[in-house]
């Protein structure tokens, strides 16, 4: 035992390349986590809530994790202003079993403003990744829907951040990847949307330039998303299937919140069934799927639009023991056409292909967060089964054209960014460094924040 916590634990990010042993807190109050926090010693403290962070932002080797799902209450609902407080640990998957789709006074129904591909997702992980949708070029991100929050320091102090309170620290919260303290709970305003099923289309399209029209032709539609075939290249370089969706106007039908997962993967297999020759099938089923017409429309309920990986129960197993690396990135508007070209002529030139490729132009609305990773431009994110030194080789190719563009990497998808492209992606990352809790550590901040000898692997200070 070490300072009262149990002997330590494996974890493993969602990409499953990163394993570390920490130690686990799992309070189940407010006080609880306070006392956690209060006999940590000499380990370096994180917060943890469902490890859907790809790589090493959610872990802490050798230190304390402080496992937030205990902190599941939800505390308050005003149904006339759609405004929710809850504890961290509450999940997206529990706010839509609870409270989505309740009536607002406009005559639609509640609705979360900002969710990512996976339900999965509390809270307080949603605010310290600072989230983005299929809707950001009208919502922004999750952070900009936050009104307020508790945040536990080291110091024992319970600091309510706001935007009008505290603001420094609200803004290094939000997309602060849990180096500022453990929030405790949050205050979220919801939006009213006419109903809880969506009119979508789905269209094909046959190269880049064909995205970036469907993308401009899009803008009555609230979200919208791209799958790409990363193999594509010549002529039909980035070819893919563009869908839009948009909440149905006058539909009383109720939608249930989705259940468990229909499928799951129980076992890691021994090798990954994912692999160029399964790729290349794949792409060329899921370009073709749409018939020759190459355009479906359909009612769907919101679940099928916003979780369709959910549907298969850790499904990151699929890439077998050595997992998978995911490369997100942002690139201004200014030559993005070209820049994502370069990105796809390099992929696809490498034979590292991705399974899960998406494509999506992003809006102007500002983040709130010092670290937040969307801004106006394109986003491109992709899975690649890690085939070790080849496949790291290619995301540091990669690497160059993004910052060559002015773009940035997003943290919680990243597992081995290096410092120096962390720090010209995020120009604010010396403010954010300043409102870092003396105590909170992660792999993550290890490996991008300590170039000058600062922070201390195992208590984090500086």
């Amino acid at each position: 035992m070490v300072s009262g916590f149990p002997e330590s634990e494996a974890r493993l990010s969602w990409g499953r390349v990163h394993r570390a042993r920490h130690r686990i807190a799992r309070p189940s109050s407010p006080e609880a986590a306070m006392a956690a926090l209060a006999r940590r010693g000499e380990l370096s403290v994180l917060p943890f809530g469902l490890g859907r962070s790809y790589g090493d932002s959610c872990l802490n080797p050798d230190g304390l994790l402080i496992a937030t799902r205990g902190l599941d209450r939800l505390l308050a609902f005003d149904p006339a202003r759609g405004i929710l407080r809850a504890e961290s640990g509450v999940s997206l998957a529990d706010l839509l079993d609870t409270v989505v789709g309740r009536p607002a006074p406009d005559g639609g129904v509640w609705f979360l403003p900002v969710s990512p591909g996976t339900r999965f997702v509390t809270v307080g992980g949603a605010i310290a990744n600072d989230v983005h949708g299929k809707n950001h070029e009208r919502a922004g991100s999750f952070g900009r829907h936050v009104r307020a929050f508790g945040l536990l320091r080291s110091d024992g102090r319970i600091l309510r951040c706001a935007p009008e309170e505290n603001a420094e620290l609200f803004a290094a919260t939000i997309g602060g990847l849990g180096l500022t303290g453990l929030i405790l709970e949050a205050e979220l305003q919801l939006v009213s949307v006419p109903s809880l099923r969506l009119e979508t289309e789905d269209i094909r399209f046959a190269d880049l330039e064909g995205f970036y029209r469907l993308a401009a032709e899009s803008k009555d539609w609230a979200y919208t998303v791209a799958w790409v075939d990363c193999l594509a290249r010549g002529r039909a370089l980035g070819r893919g299937v563009f869908s839009r969706a948009r909440h149905l106007a006058g539909s009383r039908e109720s939608v249930r919140p989705p259940g468990p997962p229909r499928l799951s993967i129980p076992l890691d297999p021994p090798y990954s069934p994912l692999n160029p020759l399964s790729l290349r099938l794949f792409n060329a089923l899921l370009f073709h799927r749409l018939g020759p017409g190459g355009r479906r429309s359909a009612i769907r309920p919101y679940p099928a639009v916003f979780y369709p990986l959910d549907s298969i129960g850790a499904w990151n197993r699929l890439y077998g023991p050595r997992g998978f690396w995911q490369y997100q990135c942002v690139v201004p508007p200014d030559g993005a056409p070209r820049t994502i070209a370069r990105l796809l002529e390099t992929i696809a030139g490498s034979g590292e292909g991705s399974f899960l490729a998406v494509l999506k132009t992003m809006g102007d609305v500002p983040s709130p967060g010092l670290l937040s990773f969307p801004m106006a431009g394109t986003t491109l994110a992709l899975d690649f089964p890690n085939r070790g030194a080849a496949t790291l080789e290619l995301l540091a190719r990669l690497d160059r054209i993004v910052l060559e563009a002015g773009g940035r990497l997003y943290p919680a998808k990243d597992g081995r960014m290096p410092a120096d492209v962390f720090r010209a992606g995020y120009p604010n990352w010396q403010r954010f460094a300043d409102h870092v809790d003396p105590a909170f550590s992660s792999a993550f901040w290890r490996r991008v924040g300590n170039l000058d000898g600062r922070i201390s692997p195992r208590r984090g200070t500086r």
